[in-house]
């Protein structure tokens, strides 16, 4: 395996990788890529997490000081 890591993930529309130029070299078309589906929905899941344990540690009661 190589050395390379994947520092970002995008969506974007043709003309938005037209924009990048030619230094973006990996790009997976959409109906092309096995189990997009299934990516997106883990991004939503996690994404709901993060809002639930983010809004129960608000509501939580504070400690007197």
């Amino acid at each position: 395996m190589s050395g390379d890591r994947i520092v970002a993930v995008g969506l974007l529309t043709e003309q938005e990788l037209h924009l990048l130029g030619a230094g973006f070299d990996r790009v997976w078309p959409v109906d092309q890529a096995p189990c997009f589906e299934g990516l997106l929905a883990a991004i939503d899941e996690a994404d709901r997490k993060l809002w639930r344990e983010r809004n129960e540690g608000r509501d939580a009661p504070q400690g007197q000081g």
